[in-house]
């Protein structure tokens, strides 16, 4: 089961811009339709949609969310393993691998390289095999900071 969108959609196309998969499709000012065969379940056009009109695939309608609000991902790099699950896993394709300083810590390490493309869909987190990926909120992000170690 995926993603749907109600009657209450107003056309707009901010779910249909979004959409990491182009599962979307719909005409501006018409209802839109999600592709259950492509949807991935991100959430994205849910939390996107001005007029509430996406359900989940409980048949829940998804609350709006400013994007500014999004959770995004913290990489806790004392449990990475540097596997790079969590880089394959991402549909926006905005993780990518920090530069090895080779004196202090010979690894590389995930982190959000393009902030503004992150979904905040979790699968990183999800996927990661040792939890060393956490989904938080932008204020707990920016307070909580970036594992250095």
């Amino acid at each position: 089961m995926s993603y749907h969108i109600t009657e209450a959609c107003n056309g707009c196309g901010a779910c249909l811009r979004l959409c990491p998969v182009g599962a979307i499709t719909g005409e501006k000012k018409a209802r839109h339709v999600i592709d259950s065969r492509r949807c991935i379940e991100c959430g994205a056009c849910g939390r996107i949609c001005t007029a509430e009109a996406v359900c989940d695939a409980f048949g829940i309608v998804c609350e709006r969310r400013r994007r500014s609000a999004w959770e995004k991902p913290r990489f806790e790099n004392r449990s990475c393993m540097s596997c790079g699950i969590c880089i394959d896993a991402c549909p926006a394709r905005c993780l990518s691998w920090s530069a090895p300083v080779m004196k202090k810590e010979p690894h590389a390490y995930p982190v959000l390289q393009e902030e503004k493309r992150c979904l905040g869909c979790g699968f990183c987190a999800g996927e990661c095999p040792v939890g060393a990926v956490v989904m938080t909120t932008p204020a707990a992000t920016v307070e909580g900071g970036m594992d250095d170690k």
